[in-house]
């Protein structure tokens, strides 16, 4: 088993699966073959993906479905147990946590996510997110907190303490309060596991560049995704760190074009589930800054088919030239979502993994 995270691997554009824990994976569609987050359904596409040579697999972190027909994303695995689920059935893939600052304490962060690590044997990652739906933190009794990256650099500082004090810590925060505590084991990696940010905004790219080693974004197009890099990377360079920036995509490879054209327009359009999406774009425009203010005008169906995200829609061909396109703009990885993992993702290894390895950007 890797003592290595694979994350840290250096000269390729790593491959990930976002959102496989979630019901609808990030498609907001009434299709009958719609992901359902069935457990052995996700073990499955895990293993597929692990076996494949993918890099990491990234959940999303739901309290709260957006409704509509399908109940979108209701059902969903809590990430802390999920990635353990997987780390005990996979041997190579790197595992995040995504975590709620605000509804998860940094003392129990420290335990469970030191926990995966040993499971995996060094393949843990954290997905470090501050929450943007009210609707969720109201099933809390709680808020959304007015500065919450404020927060979250307290919660991060806090964990990686945890990790690295010989003493038991004793801390007197806005947000916490700790006496004399301590926790064991600490994690496999030293001093932390790996750490990603998942953020648009400039709040989150400051926090990101002060306390992550990656940001995850969304962006538009390929020129506006450079404008991002450049900078995230100038926010990284004034607090004297370097983070490498990772992106999403939601796919639809077909052996034509035209096919995976039409099952794109089928699924997201014809098949869409308004509810959800209507509730959906509604939370996000007015809580989050994870999209660009003109996405929610021009892209509707991106909402439907990926929750926003960039669609990868054509032949193996195209969309690994895509990729490539994706790895020359300074992307360092893309997490990738399907309508079906466990369906869809053979295909995909198949036909374009080759392909990135034959443009250079990928190794077997």
């Amino acid at each position: 088993m890797s003592s290595i995270n694979p994350m840290l691997k250096p000269g390729i554009f790593k491959l990930g699966t976002f959102s496989t824990n979630a019901d609808g994976g990030s498609a907001l569609s009434k299709v009958p073959e719609r992901w359902t987050a069935a457990w052995d359904d996700v073990l499955e596409a895990a293993q597929i993906a692990d076996r494949a040579g993918f890099d990491f697999i990234l959940p999303i972190a739901r309290w709260k479905g957006f409704g509509g027909e399908t109940k979108a994303r209701e059902h969903s695995f809590e990430t802390f147990t999920f990635a353990a689920g997987l780390a005990a059935a996979t041997e190579r893939i790197a595992l995040f946590m995504t975590v709620h600052v605000p509804l998860v304490h940094p003392l129990y962060a420290a335990k469970a996510l030191a926990t995966v690590d040993h499971i995996s044997h060094g393949r843990a990652g954290l997905n470090i997110v501050c929450g943007w739906n009210p609707d969720e933190f109201a099933m809390f009794g709680g808020k959304l907190v007015e500065r919450p990256y404020d927060q979250a650099a307290e919660w991060a500082d806090l964990l990686f303490r945890l990790y690295n004090s010989d003493a038991p810590i004793n801390f007197e925060g806005q947000y916490y309060q700790l006496k004399n505590a301590v926790t064991s084991p600490t994690s496999v990696q030293r001093p932390r596991p790996v750490t990603m940010n998942a953020a648009f905004g400039p709040p989150g790219r400051d926090f990101a560049a002060r306390h992550c080693d990656f940001l995850f974004t969304t962006f538009t197009d390929i020129e506006a995704g450079k404008a991002q890099i450049a900078d995230i990377e100038q926010r990284a360079a004034t607090a004297g760190r370097d983070i490498g920036v990772y992106t999403v995509a939601h796919v639809v490879c077909r052996e034509t074009e035209q096919e995976a054209r039409d099952y794109y327009r089928h699924y997201s359009v014809d098949q869409e589930d308004t509810g959800a999406v209507d509730y959906m774009m509604r939370q996000k425009q007015a809580f989050s800054r994870s999209h660009d203010e003109s996405a929610y005008r021009l892209y509707r169906q991106r909402f439907a088919a990926g929750t926003g995200t960039y669609p990868l829609v054509g032949t193996p061909e195209q969309i690994a030239a895509e990729l490539v396109s994706m790895h020359k703009a300074g992307f360092e990885g893309c997490a990738l979502t399907f309508v079906n993992y466990s369906k869809e993702l053979p295909f995909f290894c198949e036909r374009v993994l080759p392909l990135l390895e034959q443009a250079g950007i990928r190794s077997s």
